[in-house]
């Protein structure tokens, strides 16, 4: 211990010295020596005066008005200066525009959220012993505190507008009235008795997923039978959990609204509103009457929380609001549906709610909203009521998705030294209203799987309806879930991942789960589509579930139509086990074309003078297409230059520093190295081991690579006449662009570098030495080693392109990837540069031939990229409170996926004839296009006889009886 202290004050003075970032394990190392320290972050008391002094805790302030705290410790003050990190953080004194932290997109304020997660799953976490440190902080102090922070932040209308959810997330925990979130006491109070007593794990469960009244009796029957056989800490513990569940459950006194009308004006419509609500609940019998009333007045709530424009009228709108969530939740879990109707109209009464909530933004429950409206039906087709049941589940998936996309900054912060905060945000989740939002949707679903020829088989876990496919494909290899952060996983292709979000470099793997669907037109999702890799979304608790089954074998399976599969191996039937027998025989790869390639073409080109014929000869497809889109659109197309693949190999003929070999023949004897190995019967492993280390070595040779005089000489001239800027006076993008590329039958997207918005000249030239090289990463191997026999025949061309610094951007695909249909477009778009590429959950649609327009999923993307005039990237925070894309936007992109389709399908230099994948931006409304390729996806996969036996086969015609008794 006297070892570790010493070690903790050295690294302390280091870096207080320098002013360095402190690493997470050092910051992992001061939170255990906190944890056991009697002050734990703080090291004194003392007063702190209105005039900014602070003075010892026996004197006095020379005003009234001070207020008595602990004071932090040196390093905590330093860390919150170094990181951004802010430990045991005292509100009282803290000023608020601080602690609002808008400029880091809140960090501050979420980081107290977690804390208080953190200290009741933890016993106190880094307060576990100074939570006795008297004087540390006073109760009524910080409650004031909360109250005029309240008053300050609630004036802001836009603040409001904008970040309503995480305002009224704050309202749950920062103290200003007194009260307690007995849910998540509830909840985590269960979790700590189940982790040191077993056999509490049953109860533990459905507390956390169906908890309801007779709860209460189920564990005071627990506790009296397990007593003797519990140690004294748990018995408290079980005590503590009775007394907050009875607290919780206790018969509910409505007049509780009388302590927030006094701040309500009697003059607005919310004040006659809140008595009528107060009365017509009062003489409600029936359940599902009480989940209605209580909804549409939560629903109320929000749309008037910015007619009134005094703070203490907002404050206790938010209060009321999550009072009224609090009591829904308690008779949402109480409320058993007796038909399908019942079902529907509750559900959709929880969506009114759960947007009332924040979890959703306004417009988009509008979007979900007519599709649930029944308009007096009694009975639906079986292809309508799924329809409406997807429709239902995008409640549970958007608002989860609005927790993740809000508080995943600062978990994934501190996940970096403490494991625990992986758990935030499912218990933040498990403590709304979504909860039971959930529950509710998967009993329609299970309810709908006894009607309609729809079903997943997900192992044996519940809330299976949540799980919907995203890409078809099948695969047999290890189950591996990850529910913390990924930094260490080393992916591996035989094996099938389960996560929150798939990151955005994902090497080649046999399937993947997320929790967090991103878009349906990200290069990863391109690349699983293309390969046939079987890909599905599902929910937090799926995710949570499927843990006991990590490190299994298991098959996976996903039909085109979104059936999802997943069982142990040895439950495979004879038709799955011989779909992998098949397979070894029929390994599906393909060979770059290297008969028509131009390597003695060594000028630069203006893009104008390619097109889609370019494409393998002389260029990649990105130019070659683009070249094509240039003169089809000139208006829509900025104006680029082209650096050939003979300019690459010429560069690559010249000898290597110290070598007697050229880089050229260098790179050929890796390939021949790895043909002998493979010959000699290496293993695959082995080979791949091999291979990918010597790319890695000739990778860094190339990113050094001496370039000629003449071809920099000749870029100036170029880039002079075509842009009419020097070289190194506008913001260029330069993107790889190899001859393996959108091949008939593969897409290399996103495998290979894109350099974003550089300026100066020398910034350029190493991009293009950089470019030159990406195409030898591993993951860029890997992927194209998985299609190609002969990956060694890469050649990069480079596309050079002036920056426009868009308002949005995204990826359109002239197919519905959900339905099939060629007459259907797919859209999916990010705010700023490079949208929806790289897996960001982006705002998605589909647009139907006769023009519906279905929002798939609303954006969830807070941070996005701008690019500033004086080059690279800067990042800013956006907020979902409008949709990215209006009406004019949407018909924008109707009519130029027309156009495209049309004049590129009639071109006799473009071999495809659809459908295509198409990136673009709107700035100020109009369109600029950056890309075009044949869209491609893996035929083999799709058709797979087993696949197509996975898909429903629902009728318009069959009718659903609504008013069909279902099981509670």
């Amino acid at each position: 211990m006297k070892k570790l202290i010493l070690h903790f004050l050295f690294l302390l003075c280091a870096s207080s010295i320098f002013g360095q970032i402190v690493s997470n394990d050092e910051i992992k190392q001061r939170i255990q020596l906190y944890k056991s320290d009697l002050r734990g972050p703080y090291k004194e008391i003392r007063w702190f005066c209105p005039d900014g002094s602070i003075i010892p805790p026996k004197e006095r302030c020379p005003e009234p008005g001070g207020v008595q705290r602990a004071r932090y410790k040196d390093e905590v003050t330093k860390l919150a200066e170094t990181n951004h990190v802010f430990l045991g953080q005292i509100l009282a004194t803290t000023p608020y525009d601080q602690f609002w932290d808008s400029d880091n997109y809140n960090s501050r304020l979420k980081q107290y959220q977690l804390e208080i997660y953190l200290r009741m799953t933890d016993n106190g976490w880094i307060l576990r012993r100074a939570q006795y440190y008297r004087g540390a902080f006073q109760a009524e102090d910080e409650e004031q505190w909360g109250i005029n922070f309240f008053n300050w932040l609630l004036l802001n209308d836009e603040v409001i507008e904008k970040q309503f959810f995480l305002i009224r997330q704050a309202a749950k925990d920062i103290p200003h009235k007194g009260d307690d979130n007995l849910k998540q006491e509830i909840r985590l109070g269960s979790k700590l008795i189940s982790d040191s007593y077993a056999p509490f794990l049953d109860l533990r469960v459905k507390i956390h997923g169906q908890p309801e009244l007779s709860d209460v009796e189920k564990v005071k029957e627990f506790r009296d039978k397990h007593k003797t056989k519990m140690v004294k800490e748990d018995q408290d513990k079980m005590d503590v959990l009775v007394k907050n569940m009875e607290k919780l459950y206790k018969p509910l006194d409505i007049n509780f609204l009388n302590a927030y009308l006094t701040a309500i004006p009697k003059s607005g419509a919310l004040y006659q509103s809140l008595l009528t609500f107060q009365l017509s609940y009062k003489n409600s019998i029936s359940a599902i009457d009480k989940i209605s009333l209580l909804a549409h007045m939560m629903e109320e709530l929000r749309s008037s929380v910015l007619n009134y424009k005094s703070a203490e009228t907002r404050l206790a709108i938010l209060d009321i609001s999550i009072a009224l969530e609090d009591i829904l939740f308690k008779e949402q879990a109480a409320y058993k549906a007796s038909n399908l109707m019942d079902n529907i109209t509750n559900i959709r009464s929880l969506g009114s709610a759960a947007t009332a909530c924040g979890y959703l933004e306004l417009w988009e429950w509008e979007q979900l909203k007519k599709r649930l409206d029944l308009a007096g039906k009694s009975s639906l087709s079986e292809s309508e009521i799924f329809r409406l049941f997807e429709s239902c589940r995008n409640i549970t998936e958007w608002g989860t998705a609005m927790f993740s996309s809000v508080y995943e900054d600062v978990v994934n912060m501190y996940a970096g030294f403490e494991h625990m905060s992986n758990g935030f945000i499912d218990e933040k989740v498990r403590s709304s209203l979504l909860l039971q939002v959930g529950r509710v949707v998967n009993n329609f679903g299970e309810n709908l799987s006894a009607l309609l020829p729809v079903s997943n088989q997900l192992m044996d876990i519940s809330g299976q309806t949540a799980a919907r496919g995203l890409n078809p494909g099948y695969a047999k290899g290890e189950l591996v879930v990850i529910t913390g952060q990924m930094d260490a996983t080393e992916f591996d292709k035989n094996k099938i991942y389960v996560f929150n979000k798939p990151p955005a470099d994902l090497k080649p793997v046999a399937g993947i789960a997320t929790v967090s669907e991103g878009n349906p037109v990200s290069h990863i999702q391109l690349l699983a589509r293309n390969l046939g890799i079987p890909n599905a979304v599902i929910s937090l608790q799926n995710l949570e579930d499927l843990k006991k089954y990590s490190g299994r074998t298991v098959f996976y399976a996903v039909s085109s139509k979104g059936v999802v599969i997943m069982k142990p191996e040895d439950a495979m039937n004879i038709k799955e086990k011989a779909l992998f027998e098949k397979n070894k025989r029929v390994q599906e790869k393909m060979a770059v074309p290297v008969d028509k390639i131009d390597l003695k073409y060594r000028q630069i080109i203006n893009l104008r003078a390619v097109n889609a014929s370019s494409s393998g000869r002389i260029c990649g497809p990105k130019a070659a297409n683009l070249g094509q889109l240039k003169q089809m659109f000139p208006d829509n197309v900025v104006e680029g230059l082209v650096i050939p693949f003979g300019v690459f190999q010429e560069h690559l003929l010249q000898p290597m520093p110290g070598q007697d070999i050229s880089y050229w023949e260098y790179l050929n004897q890796i390939f021949k190295s790895a043909l002998t190995m493979h010959t000699n019967g290496s293993a695959e492993v082995d080979v791949e081991n091999f291979m990918t280390a010597e790319l890695a070595k000739f990778r860094k040779y190339v990113q050094e690579i001496k370039l000629s005089e003449e071809f920099i000489n000749e870029l100036n001239v170029r880039f002079r006449k075509v842009f009419g800027k020097e070289l190194g006076e506008l913001p260029v993008f330069l993107r790889s662009d190899t001859n393996m590329e959108d091949l008939k039958n593969f897409t290399g997207a996103g495998l290979n570098l894109t350099v974003f918005n550089v300026v100066s000249t020398d910034q350029i030239l190493q991009s293009i030495r950089d470019v030159w090289a990406s195409p030898y990463t591993e993951r860029s191997y890997r992927w194209r080693q998985r299609y190609l026999t002969n990956p060694e025949n890469v050649f990069p061309s480079i596309l050079i392109i002036p920056s426009v610094n868009v308002d949005c951007s995204g990826v359109m695909v002239t197919k519905g990837l959900g339905t099939g249909s060629l007459d259907d477009i797919t859209i999916a778009f990010s705010r700023g540069a490079g949208g929806a590429v790289d897996g960001q959950a982006a705002e998605s649609y589909l647009i139907k031939k006769h023009g519906e327009v279905i929002l798939l999923t609303p954006a969830r993307e807070t941070v996005y990229k701008t690019l500033p005039l004086s080059g690279n990237i800067k990042e800013l925070y956006t907020t979902f409170e409008k949709p990215l894309l209006d009406s004019q936007n949407i018909a924008s992109l109707q009519n130029m996926a027309r156009s495209i389709q049309a004049k590129l399908s009639s071109s006799s230099n473009m071999d495809s004839r659809g459908p295509y994948d198409i990136e673009l931006g709107f700035k100020n409304n109009q369109i600029w296009l950056f890309q075009v390729r044949p869209f491609v996806e893996n035929k083999n996969a799709v058709g797979q006889l087993y696949l197509e036996s996975l898909n429903p086969v629902l009728s318009d015609k069959i009718l659903i009886n609504l008013m069909e008794t279902v099981k509670p």
